[in-house]
């Protein structure tokens, strides 16, 4: 039987219903259902519309019924709208209903808050704010309009590949918040306690902090300092004679004084403490699991986020206390060298692909005089390190690969023009002055200057740099969310949950005895990842998987 789709208005346990066409039209009348839950159950061939995962998917899951497939209305407005030049406009069923109808188009609902687990009982007496939600016809008619809009669009099959890709990533989030990351207390507080020294009465700074707190006030003369306070740290470094324009780790390590040691110590174990310590667990880890809530296609490129809990950034020195139950294995892997590997996939670049094969595509590269000079070269070409010392194995890389070389430089000569950009399935870059500020992007994801506007070569410069990588950090999304996607079909039956992914990392919990088998469904899906979105390049997409008992053992 064929997938039947099926546009869904909740209405609190049950839900208002209709059955559409492949266009989107409607096919039939609207029918009332009792238990949407059930009706989830009993139909596993259908794909349900609805207007966001978050806010429908949850109580489903609480219910007892997984949801097979969907189709997120809010997440594919917001690719529609960037394909259409219109990057960040409002992305609900009301405001795309309102665009389709030419009346006044509403702004988005602010963002949902995190609710840590150990916090929920203060939101029992919170007020709650009521949004208007979309009726079914609403819902129907945006479905319909995104249909044609699909249409329209460069590539129309590889933009539905996006949508179906989101929609799981969706669904996926969902289920990883719900199941959590094991976390073990005990090897958590043994953590803890290595790194930080004792815990302090009342909840004050750890013991180790005090000490280091002690020493670099010792060293810079400055008692009473707070090296916590960036205000006061410069000040004090300043009346040791250095003046410098802020206390990043970068700019601290190039200063030459017996206090600088401490201070990066200190900043070191005051993020742990702030960021993943006692109090953190107290808000974040319920049941011995830690429950964020999980952002898919959260960033401009198409990454996840997540709110609160900082999921996205566990230290490698707090990955021990991630450990699986009795009876239980935790299977890890990672893509190796993905984004290189995207670059020849989305190029077809016959030397690269050629160098993309199962093993170290730096090593495959043919030209230069080291493994090193050739990363340099190719990591040099996608982030925009086109200067000083890269110039020359620049050089060789545009010679050798020139298709490859291609891709990025016309994306950067793009974006510094202020055109926009497109991923390999069509998702579509902020235009010029548009999305979000440096500050609010991590990872170097930075495409305005300073100012925000393009006036500026080095506006220009920076836009340049930042489309030259989107078409290649964006399409690696697509390549992860096409991989969780395949991943969570073939595990369906199988007693294994994903419960943790980060750009290219999934960990997922299983039983022990199907371990194994969870390993090889992985590295077959990002085979069969890499062949969906870009047939047969040569290029291999490799997920080394690991089964271990801890987080730790990983790596």
């Amino acid at each position: 039987m064929g997938v039947v789709v099926e546009a869904v208005e909740p209405r609190g346990a049950g839900a208002l219903l209709r059955s559409l066409r492949a266009d989107g039209t409607p096919d039939g009348e609207a029918r009332a259902v009792p238990d949407l839950a059930a009706e989830v159950r009993a139909r596993p061939e259908t794909r349900w519309v609805w207007p966001g995962t978050e806010d429908v998917y949850p109580a489903l899951l609480s219910a007892g019924a997984r949801v097979p497939r969907c189709w997120d209305l809010e997440m594919t407005e917001a690719l529609l709208v960037g394909a259409e030049g219109e990057w960040g406009a409002p992305r609900s069923v009301r405001a795309a209903h309102a665009r389709l109808t030419g009346t006044q188009v509403p702004p988005d609902p602010p963002a949902r808050q995190a609710e840590p687990p150990g916090l929920a009982q203060v939101a029992l007496f919170e007020p709650v704010t009521r949004v208007l939600e979309p009726t079914l016809d609403q819902i129907v008619q945006v479905y319909a309009d995104q249909q044609r809009r699909i249409a329209r669009t460069q590539e129309p099959q590889r933009f539905r590949m996006l949508v179906a890709a989101e929609s799981a990533s969706a669904l996926v989030g969902v289920e990883m918040g719900r199941a959590g990351l094991p976390w073990n207390e005990a090897a958590h507080d043994e953590l803890l306690a290595g790194l930080l020294g004792a815990r302090q009465p009342g909840g004050g700074p750890p013991q180790r902090l005090v000490e280091l707190t002690e020493e670099i006030c010792r060293l810079l003369d400055s008692p009473g300092l707070h090296p916590d306070s960036p205000a006061e740290l410069r000040k004090a470094l300043r009346r040791a004679g250095f003046d410098v324009p802020n206390t990043r780790a970068w700019v601290l390590r190039q200063v030459d004084h017996p206090a600088i040691a401490p201070i990066l110590a200190y900043k070191e174990v005051y993020r742990i403490w702030t960021a993943h310590g006692w109090a953190w667990r107290q808000q974040w880890v319920s049941g011995g699991r830690f429950r964020p809530a999980y952002v898919p296609a959260g960033v401009v490129s198409g990454r996840w986020a997540t709110r609160g809990g900082g999921a996205l950034q566990i230290p490698a020195v707090l990955r021990g206390a991630v450990r699986s139950e009795p009876g239980r294995r935790l299977v890890i892997a990672d893509a190796g060298q993905l984004e290189p590997r995207i670059l020849a996939a989305v190029s077809q670049d016959p030397g690269l692909c050629k160098a993309a094969g199962p093993g170290d595509i730096y090593v495959g590269l043919e030209g230069f005089a080291d493994r090193a000079t050739a990363k340099i070269a190719l990591l040099g070409a996608m982030y925009g390190q086109t200067g000083g010392q890269a110039v020359p194995a620049l050089a060789v890389l545009r010679g050798r690969y020139p298709k490859a070389w291609a891709v990025v430089e016309e994306a950067a000569r793009t974006g510094e023009a202020g055109g926009l950009v497109r991923s390999w399935l069509g998702r579509t870059s902020p235009g010029p002055g548009g999305g979000p500020t440096a500050e609010s992007l991590p990872d170097g994801e930075w495409f305005n200057s300073r100012d925000g506007d393009m006036r500026t070569t080095a506006g220009q410069r920076a836009r340049g740099r930042f489309t030259r990588n989107f078409v290649i950090q964006a399409t690696a999304a697509e390549w992860a969310a096409t991989l969780l996607a395949l991943v969570r079909t073939r595990l369906w039956d199988v007693d294994a949950e994903m419960v943790f992914f980060q750009h290219d990392e999934v960990i997922i919990d299983c039983a022990q005895d199907v371990a194994d088998e969870v390993a090889a469904v992985l590295t077959d899906c990002a085979a069969q990842a890499g062949l969906l979105l870009f047939g047969e390049t040569g290029v291999h997409f490799v997920m080394h998987a690991k089964i271990v008992e801890s987080y730790a053992d990983a790596k």
